[in-house]
């Protein structure tokens, strides 16, 4: 089913492993089409709570595979995008409308298009030997794919403008001391952090939820205060009539871990 990529699903967790380590698991356009197909069939299925992101080998993600690059910016490149796409432009953005979270569970280098798989992930776990460098600049080109949006509402505007300015490598503490990545961990402790972290979800608190607080956290960024709180309101008096705040309530009053109904179960 996937040549580039390789997909394991275990309740709770769909665990995506870039597979291409010989390159540092570069970029090509079938494993950009194989990672889209399986978020989204990882969105689609009731089972999967949280999506992790990792890659096999000593890097997460090296970019754009350096063929592929060079194709692009002489003007060969076979995927030139659809002008007429009502789809946000840029590798990746698509991660932000999922409606479960997805965890980048960075295990070495994530550089241009690694990058940016990392920035837009919904939460950041490390490998101690992991970093991070954005790379643009460095090619001639601009801080792309969103990441003059997220990375700034990650760290502030002057990290921002360092790290994408500078295209300078960070190991991860640092990554971590400036808030580009959540947590550290290490290099053994990787995987299982961020499966587990995808558990304690499902054990704990509501998909739909998880989904709900997502949606807004992203669209809120860029609204002010006042329609962010109008629709809040409007998604909280939704909330208190599901199904899923009666058994939280249930759940507390019989002090006993709530059974939350995963997205799409019948």
């Amino acid at each position: 089913m996937y040549k580039e990529i390789q997909v394991e699903v275990a309740d709770p967790v769909a665990l995506i492993r870039l597979d291409r380590p010989e390159k540092l698991n570069a970029l090509t356009y079938p494993m950009l089409d194989e990672i889209r197909r399986a978020i989204d069939a990882a969105a689609a299925d009731p089972s999967v709570v949280g999506i992790v992101i990792t890659g096999n080998g000593r890097g997460f993600c090296s970019g754009l595979d350096a063929e592929l690059l060079a194709q692009t910016t002489q003007g060969r490149s076979p995927r030139a995008r659809d002008a007429a796409s009502a789809e946000i432009p840029g590798l990746f953005t698509y991660l932000l409308d999922v409606p479960k979270p997805v965890f980048a569970a960075v295990n070495g280098v994530a550089a241009g298009g690694g990058f940016v798989l990392a920035a837009l992930c919904d939460v950041r776990i490390a490998s101690s030997a992991a970093s991070f460098t954005s790379i643009f600049t460095k090619r001639g080109l601009v801080a792309e794919h969103g990441t003059t949006w997220i990375v700034p509402r990650l760290v502030g505007i002057g990290h921002a403008l360092d790290l994408l300015w500078t295209s300078r490598k960070i190991d991860a503490r640092e990554a971590e001391r400036i808030g580009l990545v959540e947590y550290v961990v290490p290099p053994e402790e990787l995987i299982a952090a961020a499966t587990g972290y995808v558990a304690e979800l499902a054990h704990t608190v509501s998909p739909a939820a998880l989904a709900d607080t997502k949606r807004m956290v992203y669209a809120h960024a860029s609204q002010g205060y006042p329609e962010a709180l109008r629709d809040v309101d409007r998604v909280q008096w939704r909330a208190v009539e599901r199904a899923d705040a009666r058994e939280g309530a249930s759940a507390l009053l019989e002090r006993r871990a709530p059974r939350f109904a995963r997205i799409g179960q019948k």
